[in-house]
């Protein structure tokens, strides 16, 4: 039997917790604010049910173990403050010590649970496993890591060099302003696994040398979005200029400064460029650094997919990822792509066929392949084709079934 910690429920935790579900293995789903899909609350009006299936799951009431305080005073200080509330690392109900308190109670629950319920392993994810894997080494439990995005020395390296290419972006890459505290955290959550699960083979190269020799690495690709074939049908135009759409975080984590440089080098009456995301700065500051751009904000899933059949190409020029999941929604919508590899899909590029990779910090590549797709808009078709092919080959069930054979691997059963 396995304990899971994560507080939030995002599509490949869910995919992992329904494959251990299914399997008899999970014992119990630590997380910040959730509930069974089958709990009475859920029985309100539609849209209070909508918004709470957010954090809804299908399992047993009994799996789930939650410790909800700090999540719901950061979802409020979001909306309506204070913001000290939820300041980087330092505020009450940050994300940091949201991560913490799950990882705590996590590693309460294993304590309390593991004789009677037969814990042979947890699972724990960057941020929200030391706690975890300290009582589960004591007591004597098999410890998996999950590590979704590259490790902290290589993202750190990576940053830092943005700060010094864009130093007026900087605010938006977060991951530079992590304490030598939070960074020691990770070192330790790495240093007491077992075995290391990552989306990419971006993230398993991000690795320490020694890491990788030592321990067991999986690479385990996130899954692709099942369409309905008729939403599908609902795709696109043809003509009129290319409708290029960037879909994530406005940060140059994500390579924003490098496109809005390449859309700098094409011909606008060419080239439409749709930005999809949440801010980071305010709309007007990303307006002064190019003022040439449709702003989409977030919304749920669906919207986001109909938003992706009105275009041509996804662009995700990113410096640091682990598995982009928009890269496959976009194929899977049609879209061929341009990205890096640092986006950690390219197993997802047959080159000229699915898309294109370019190198990271390059706004003359960027720009070279989107003009060549405004030159060549009869290909598109077919390289739509093409990709929801490609992104249909990736499944949530094989995501879960490869985890499930390395964790098996690990605890001999």
């Amino acid at each position: 039997m396995i304990l899971l910690a994560h507080p939030f429920g995002n599509e490949f935790v869910r995919a992992l917790l329904d494959a251990l579900d299914r399997a008899g293995l999970l014992a119990k789903f630590v997380t910040a604010l959730g509930w069974s899909n089958a709990s009475p609350l859920l029985l309100g009006p539609a849209r209070l049910r909508s918004q709470m299936a957010r954090r809804g799951y299908d399992l047993p009431h009994f799996k789930i173990k939650t410790q909800p305080l700090r999540e719901i005073v950061r979802l409020l200080a979001n909306s309506v403050g204070p913001r000290r509330l939820i300041e980087h690392e330092s505020g009450w109900a940050s994300i940091d010590r949201v991560w913490q308190d799950v990882d705590k109670h996590a590693a309460a629950s294993l304590r309390e649970s593991y004789e009677r319920q037969k814990i042979r392993a947890v699972y724990g994810y960057e941020d929200c496993a030391e706690q975890l894997f300290k009582t589960a080494r004591d007591l004597g439990v098999r410890r998996v890591y999950d590590l979704p995005i590259a490790y902290w020395e290589t993202a750190r390296r990576l940053l830092e060099k943005e700060a010094e290419r864009y130093p007026d972006w900087e605010p938006t890459l977060l991951g530079t302003r992590d304490s030598p505290e939070k960074l020691a955290r990770k070192t330790r959550e790495l240093d007491l696994a077992e075995l290391v699960i990552c989306p990419s083979n971006f993230v398993l190269d991000s690795l320490p040398e020694s890491t990788r020799e030592a321990k067991p690495c999986v690479v385990a690709p996130f899954g692709s979005p099942s369409l309905d074939p008729v939403d599908n049908a609902e795709r696109k135009r043809g003509d009129g200029a290319l409708r290029v759409l960037f879909a994530g975080s406005l940060t140059q984590r994500k390579g924003l400064a490098d496109l809005f440089a390449a859309m700098k080098l094409l011909d606008s009456r060419n080239v439409e460029l749709v930005v999809m995301g949440s801010l980071l700065r305010p709309l007007g500051w990303y307006r002064k650094e190019f003022p040439h751009f449709i702003y989409e904000a977030p919304r749920p899933h669906r919207e986001v997919l109909r938003l992706m059949r009105t275009c041509d190409v996804l662009v995700l020029p990113s410096i640091v990822e682990g598995r982009a999941l928009v890269q496959q929604e976009a194929m899977a919508c049609g879209l061929p792509l341009i990205v890096t590899p640092n986006a950690g899909g390219d197993d997802l590029i047959a080159e000229g066929e699915t898309g294109f990779l370019v190198p990271i910090r390059s706004p003359e590549a960027i720009a070279e392949k989107i003009n060549w797709f405004a030159m060549n808009r009869g290909c598109i078709n077919g390289m739509a084709i093409a990709a929801q092919k490609r992104a249909s080959e990736f499944t949530w069930s094989g995501y879960g079934g490869k985890i499930l054979a390395a964790i098996r691997a690990l605890t001999g059963e």
